[in-house]
């Protein structure tokens, strides 16, 4: 690949919402880690990564501003084979990012200070319940492809080699997305019930990195 395809793809990637918040995601925890490896050492400089870190994550959910109606709009729609599962994962999701809102305005002083730890609560809790479901359903789709794999295998055909790149590919996906799901829930779960294995800064940055590089690879143009 030269390196023009490799700028084209990434002014793509870098188009799209979900492209702009997993680089500031990166960004973010990138950060969050300096911070904790220089603040006993170098305040100065721990400082400013905190600064880097908060404006980051303060920038991230400005840009997710209406993304709640993904949720919403899904659970308009036919639920699909998932039926109540997939409802309820929506659901989570639709919570999180509407409550995120209210933090957001909260910390940036918009409104009331107090409010921010109660909607970063709900959000969170949502965000916990809709993530253990999406992984719960990709795990079941995984579980359905190697099969599919295992059945062509045995049995061969004329399409057996294109089936088997498409089954292999939407696997890698699925597990990208679970690898980010888990790290996310990790982050979610340090707000919902807070404990020192969560709360640890390199227990969140590596989960925040381990997300957005999941993030970055999905969403990559091909």
């Amino acid at each position: 690949m030269s390196t023009g395809d490799t700028l084209d793809k990434l002014v793509v990637f870098l188009a799209k919402r979900d492209g702009v918040d997993k680089l500031v995601k990166t960004f973010q925890y990138v950060s969050k880690l300096a911070h904790w490896g220089a603040e006993s050492s170098r305040p100065e400089l721990a400082k400013r990564a905190k600064s880097w870190e908060t404006a980051s994550g303060l920038s991230r959910k400005a840009f997710r501003s209406g993304r709640f109606l993904t949720g919403f709009n899904a659970l308009r729609r036919a639920p699909g084979e998932f039926g109540a599962l997939a409802v309820a994962a929506n659901a989570g999701e639709m919570v999180y990012y509407f409550f995120d809102h209210f933090t957001w305005l909260s910390r940036v002083g918009v409104l009331g200070a107090w409010l921010a730890p109660r909607t970063s609560y709900i959000s969170a809790f949502g965000e916990s319940v809709g993530y253990l479901l999406f992984i719960a359903m990709d795990l079941i789709m995984i579980r359905r492809g190697l099969r599919q794999e295992r059945k062509l295998l045995r049995e061969g055909g004329k399409e057996k080699d294109k089936e088997l790149r498409k089954i292999r590919m939407d696997r890698v996906m699925r597990l990208m997305a679970t690898a980010a799901n888990v790290a996310d829930l990790v982050i979610s779960i340090a707000v919902v019930e807070p404990n020192p294995f969560c709360d640890h800064a390199v227990t969140l940055g590596i989960s925040g990195l381990v997300s957005a590089w999941a993030g970055w690879y999905r969403n990559w143009p091909s």
